[in-house]
């Protein structure tokens, strides 16, 4: 029975969807008035996460020019736009808390103690990403948003979920999908 949950209990991590922390924007901005974008340089605060490079910031930054295009902008060398990527990553442990069930049984000592304690049950890693829009030629933040997801140790699966992520993000951006 332990193990059919705990089972369950990985399916369903593994199934778990993206988690928009938050968005900002700041007010009175037009943003239908920017039409071109480009990317900040994110290797200097990102080195470290995400490491490969075919499916970490690259796929990130693939995912979020598609969103950017799909709202109507265009990727130029001298943009209206600048997008500036920050991402996390965490080593995250899952515990359970053992229970008399789980004591073992002693005969003839009177003096036996035992209590409850937390077990590991599994390990998974936990991103949080944060996609900033910049106005460039005033060097203003004007939209922020992040999101968090546990990261799929899959190379595919961790491909579709940043994709899935980013989308999930951009429905708060301001302006919708172009027809």
């Amino acid at each position: 029975m332990k193990l059919f949950l705990l089972l369950l209990l990985l399916a369903l991590m593994g199934c778990a969807t993206e988690q928009v922390q938050r968005t900002e924007q700041q007010p009175n901005v037009d943003f239908r008035a920017y039409k071109t974008y480009n990317f900040m340089d994110v290797t200097a605060r990102n080195a470290a996460a995400l490491p490969s490079p075919g499916n970490g910031i690259e796929t990130l930054k693939q995912a979020i020019g598609r969103e950017m295009e799909r709202r109507g902008y265009q990727l130029a060398a001298s943009p209206d736009l600048l997008v500036n990527i920050g991402v996390v990553t965490q080593d995250k442990v899952q515990t359970r808390e053992t229970d008399l069930h789980d004591a073992p049984i002693y005969l003839g000592q009177r003096n036996y103690h035992w209590q409850s304690q937390d077990v590991v049950v599994g390990r998974y890693e936990e991103g949080t990403a944060t996609v900033e829009i910049v106005d460039a030629a005033r060097q203003e933040l004007i939209w922020q948003g992040s999101v968090k997801s546990i990261l799929s140790p899959k190379a595919d699966k961790l491909a579709k979920q940043i994709d899935a992520t980013v989308a999930a993000l951009f429905e708060k951006y301001p302006v919708l999908p172009t027809q």
